[in-house]
């Protein structure tokens, strides 16, 4: 192995490092398999429950009337999931449109969406209103509160309790951590959030955003009374195959009202061509529970080598996890920007090129991504990205292959090493 490590970059040191800490993560990937056997056999028996057939992976156009794919498809999204109805399309560009749809639609004119794990990703800012903008929730009169995390990243229910009132009509729940060196939250802490909202008030819709936690566990978010899932396909559930999409799933009349935002009042999921994506739609949606068991392994092995090195990681090297996520709390602009460095210098695609922070549109800072991927900006894929903003925290994620995110790993730590921003020795 030293010998084709080489040939990528990775020094024997950079390597004998990984290695050593590999030795003890047999017993955490085993679970991790155990997991997506369950998913796998889960996606598998939603697809032959559907009658998946040749036939599901013929394309439409114009309007997309009765396209059989996009119908089944949807039927197999809502089986996988348990809920009731799911709206699955390619029109959906991403997972903060798709966010933006299900609220949208949910919501009217005097009614206020609350937060009650704090500040939501940096994109839903000027969606909700937070930071101004056009055609934002607030625009159309919609409220917003939120209620922040205890220090401990714990819900405050007597908080959230007090924020609770006639006006509630939805509460959204993040379960990543965004841009925040928060923990992510399991399946079983957002189920207990959800019996709590519903406790104070049983009408509140309550919407999880699902990104980046798709089939880390075995239960998901609806299988604990959330009333929508929201999330993209080009992050877990597309398997690194899907080329864009998003989906919502849940009750049958949070997503008619979904599908009437997407399209039109009236039209719905009857219409919208799938054109030729439907193929890799199914086969991505089938593959990710094993991509993201990768992903996962690869998350874990990132959190060993940089909390042996002295960095703050969260999760930490021995928390269960519940998404692909793992921040790294670099506390140097350089250090960020190498470890991005070393992340596209391991891509199969565009790896001569070197990531330069940049004002991506929908964030308040310069934000510095490495993604040298098969599907732009797929982070089911592997890829890097962070602010820059003290603490100079990275957030890793994806690796279509458990090896691919190894090799990211370590190209990210030999980049830093190379520059003299980390030693090799553990603190």
């Amino acid at each position: 192995m030293e010998q084709i490590y080489g040939m990528l970059g990775i020094s024997p040191e950079v390597e004998a490092f990984g290695e050593k800490v590999l030795k003890d993560l047999k017993e955490r990937f085993e679970k991790i398999d155990v997991v997506a056997e369950y998913n796998q056999a889960k996606v598998l028996a939603a697809m032959q429950k559907h009658r998946v057939s040749a036939e599901c992976f013929a394309g439409s156009t114009g309007y997309g009337y009765n396209d059989q794919g996009r119908e089944v498809l949807e039927q197999v999204y809502a089986a996988a999931f348990h809920t009731e109805a799911a709206l699955v399309r390619p029109q959906i560009t991403c997972g903060t449109h798709a966010l933006a749809i299900a609220l949208s639609a949910n919501l009217l004119p005097g009614d206020e969406l609350l937060s009650p794990v704090g500040k939501p990703y940096d994109t839903l800012e000027e969606v909700i209103g937070i930071r101004k903008s056009p055609c934002s929730l607030a625009e159309y009169g919609v409220s917003y509160r939120q209620v922040d995390l205890l220090e401990d990243g714990a819900f405050d229910y007597e908080n959230i309790r007090k924020a609770i009132n006639e006006k509630t009509k939805l509460v959204t729940i993040q379960r990543s951590k965004g841009y925040q060196m928060r923990p992510t939250f399991s399946v079983e802490c957002i189920g207990a959030l959800i019996a709590f909202v519903k406790s104070v008030k049983p009408d509140v819709i309550c919407m999880v955003d699902n990104c980046y936690g798709e089939f880390v566990e075995m239960q998901e978010p609806s299988d604990v009374g959330a009333d929508m899932i929201v999330g993209s396909l080009i992050k877990n559930p597309g398997g690194g195959l899907a080329p864009v999409g998003g989906y919502i799933c849940g009750r049958q009349d949070c997503i008619d009202r979904c599908a009437y935002r997407l399209s039109a009042p009236g039209l719905g999921q009857e219409v919208g061509a799938s054109l030729d994506v439907m193929r890799s739609l199914y086969q991505g949606f089938f593959l990710s529970p094993t991509v993201a068991a990768g992903a996962l392994k690869g998350a874990i092995f990132a959190a060993n080598i940089y909390e042996r090195l002295g960095f703050k990681v969260i999760p930490n090297s021995t928390e269960s996890r519940h998404d692909i996520i793992q921040a790294v709390e670099l506390g140097t602009p350089e250090r960020l920007i190498a470890f991005c460095e070393g992340i596209q210098a391991a891509a199969p695609v565009d790896s001569y090129v070197r990531p330069e922070p940049y004002a991506m549109p929908g964030y308040n800072c310069d934000v510095i991504m490495a993604a040298g991927a098969f599907v732009q900006g797929s982070s089911i894929e592997l890829s890097a990205d962070g602010p820059l903003r003290a603490p100079y925290s990275v957030y890793f994620q994806g690796g279509l292959t458990w090896y691919h995110a190894k090799v990211g790993i370590l190209k990210s730590l030999q980049r830093m090493y190379e520059q003299g921003l980390v030693e090799l020795k553990e603190v």
